[in-house]
């Protein structure tokens, strides 16, 4: 098992003496066993590859372990001649990069190596075995990651309850007033309208400046001033400058936390940190909903209108003020300081973070040749027109923008944002409205956590297909739920609605919750990535932005059981487009999802279609069929030199 990909570096890297190991004949031979369009079995037959093609599979290859090839030998010498060029350290420094070297080739596979006395391979074992015993300052870093993503989550829906309070104070409240409704969304999308235009493109240039820690600090310095500033405001207009800077804290922080926190942990445990972003995002959106029905009964005081909203708002910035307090008592990140060629801040920010000089070298040492592989690529002559004009790279894109395209309309920020409203306009009381929304928040907290498991049990296509459907049934459940007449039977409209809304949130919660970030992480080859990435950042928040801005007006215009409706539809629509154009990936590793991506557009999408009777028949009927197989795994062959090898499938090395 090779160690998991960085992620793609902030800044520049540094030259080193690393050079990758030279191959006799740079084309690498595949075996092609996919089913072809008609559905036949695979010939066997020897697929021939351009050059550009070997290129891209040969720069995959590398990246996914640059060290694959090289004897131990070697190995010892490459990672002792990199500690003394950076000046690492004293003698014992190098000999733990010499064996560094050796472990990074194939971290699970150091009771092979000889050079490691037992104490350090106890320690090895411990970090596979006991996977969750790290030192206490990793947990310092776990801890401020989880703590961004309720900031997050916070800030983006204590204006679930403070609207229904401040819309009737700034004049933007009345539903039957088309320009109110439109002020009303343009007033609560302001953030994402930001994100989407500067903020997410703001990541790299602050990363660039300011470092990891550098940017989490600074994004929730932004976070804190801004919610203090919406708690000043006196009109709408007022309020949208305010929310439109809150975006510069939201978006740069949103792409640099869970980057940071892949960066220092350690391969074990990097995939369940980066999970964990989309659960404690939910946790801080339960806490929004919380800080919402705590202060909805503070009364107003002499020369202060709406007090209860501003604490409201105001209440968002004291999780960034904490994460302020104690950022820079977490270590930098390694890869950070490495691309900004300070090798050794980088091994004494990893020795931090690991028990062992040995697991320190063997990190910083992999970041340092995963970097230099990195600097010597360069396929075609622009990268972003790459993900379109390469067919593998854009069906990649096509699938993953439409996973975070539909984590939108699938229609859960409806309710993040406007619970509250809606609760009300299902006959709810203001204050009943605020606690049902804090409801939802607890369900959607809840049923994140066994996503950490369900996403590498079940895989990201099946848990989409399973969910897509039942979400559009919650909804048109909900939708409909408003035709029961409130002045007869008041309490089972409440009901309905409420059941509605807390199903869809069960469903979604495992779903479309964290399989779209999952996805599009793995879903791109490595050289591209970090655009891919990008362009899945900004995709999500301008529709995410879309969605806020709209509803008021669609429910408006659409009436409650048409609004809900719409996002039904859309949810069935969602199902579709995963059944034809949205491949799995769980369990594949980097070749794999070559030869994934490599079927044809409208093949996969045939195949998708063959998927249905086979569903009705295996799982309705009960009756025994077989799957059809689109694809096999693929058999590579690699030559003595290759940079590439066979390797099991460890699930976490894929995030």
């Amino acid at each position: 098992m090779s160690q998991p990909a960085e992620p793609a570096p902030a800044a520049d890297s540094s030259s080193g003496e690393f050079e990758p190991k030279p191959s006799n004949n740079d084309q690498a031979d595949f075996r092609n066993h996919s089913t072809a369009q008609s559905g036949r079995r695979p010939s066997g037959r020897r697929a021939s590859l351009d050059a550009a093609e070997r290129a891209r599979r040969n720069i995959n290859a590398k990246l996914a372990n640059p060290l694959a090839g090289y004897s131990h030998t070697e190995l010892e010498q490459m990672g002792a001649d990199y500690a003394m060029k950076h000046q690492l350290g004293e003698e014992d420094d190098i000999q733990a990069f010499r064996q560094g070297a050796v472990c990074a080739q194939d971290p699970a596979r150091f009771d092979s190596y000889a050079g490691l006395s037992d104490q350090e391979k106890d320690v090895m074992r411990n970090e596979f075995s006991h996977k969750w015993s790290q030192p206490r300052l990793l947990y310092l870093v776990i801890v401020l990651c989880s703590t961004c993503a309720a900031v997050q989550g916070m800030d983006e829906t204590v204006v679930n309850g403070a609207q229904l309070i401040y819309s009737k104070q700034f004049g933007i409240g009345d539903r039957e007033i088309e320009r109110e409704t439109w002020l009303l969304g343009l007033t609560n999308s302001a953030p994402y309208l930001c994100c989407a235009l500067i903020g997410c493109w703001l990541t790299v240039p602050f990363n660039h400046w300011f470092g990891r820690r550098g940017t989490i600090f600074l994004t929730c310095v932004f976070s804190a001033l801004t919610c203090f500033w919406q708690a000043f405001t006196n009109s709408w207009w007022h309020m949208f400058i305010a929310r439109f800077a809150l975006g510069f804290g939201i978006g740069p922080k949103s792409a640099t936390v869970p980057i940071y926190a892949a960066e220092c942990s350690p391969p074990a445990i990097r995939g369940a940190l980066v999970m964990q972003w989309q659960m404690w995002t939910a946790f801080g959106i339960m806490v929004g909903y919380m800080s919402d029905l705590a202060f909805y009964d503070v009364q107003d005081r002499p020369g202060i209108t709406g007090l209860n909203w501003r604490l409201m708002m105001g209440s968002a910035m004291f999780p960034a003020i904490i994460v302020c307090f104690f950022v820079f008592m977490c270590p930098e990140s390694p890869r950070w300081y490495m691309g900004k060629g300070r090798h050794y801040k980088a091994y004494q920010s990893m020795c931090r973070l690991r028990y062992s000089k040995v697991q320190a070298a063997r990190d910083v040492f992999y970041m340092h040749t995963l970097l230099e592989a990195e600097s010597g690529m360069k396929v075609g002559r622009n990268k972003i027109m790459e993900l379109v004009t390469v067919p593998r790279n854009r069906r990649a894109m096509l699938a993953s923008e439409i996973v975070m395209f539909m984590q939108q309309f699938c229609g859960v920020n409806v309710i993040a944002y406007y619970s509250s409203g809606i609760f009300e306009q299902a006959q709810f009381s203001t204050k009943s409205a605020l606690a049902a929304s804090l409801g939802f928040g607890i369900i959607n907290f809840l049923f994140a956590i066994p996503a950490i498991y369900t996403i590498d049990t079940f895989g990201r296509r099946n848990l989409l297909l399973t969910t897509f459907p039942l979400m559009s049934l919650c909804l048109f459940f909900t939708g409909f739920s408003f035709l029961i007449p409130a002045d007869t039977q008041r309490t089972a409209r409440i009901a309905c609605v409420a059941l509605g809304i807390y199903l869809f949130g069960i469903v979604y919660s495992p779903g479309e919750g964290p399989v779209p970030f999952t996805y599009s992480a793995e879903a791109y080859p490595l050289y591209v990535r970090s655009y891919g990435m990008s362009l899945a950042t900004a995709t999500t928040w301008f529709f995410n932005f879309v969605l806020a801005i709209t509803w008021p007006s669609l429910n408006a215009a659409f009436t409650d059981p048409g609004a809900f409706s719409f996002y039904a539809v859309w949810n069935l629509i969602g199902f579709c487009l995963v059944l034809c154009f949205v491949p799995e990936t769980k369990g594949k590793t980097l070749e794999e999802l070559d030869q994934v991506f490599s079927v044809p557009t409208h093949v996969h999408a045939a195949y998708g279609l063959r998927q249905l009777p086979y569903f009705v028949q295996r799982y309705i009927f009960r009756r025994h069929v077989e799957p059809e197989r689109l694809y096999e795994k693929e058999e590579v062959e690699y030559h003595d030199t290759s940079y590439g090898t066979e390797r099991e499938h460890d699930p976490e090395r894929r995030v």
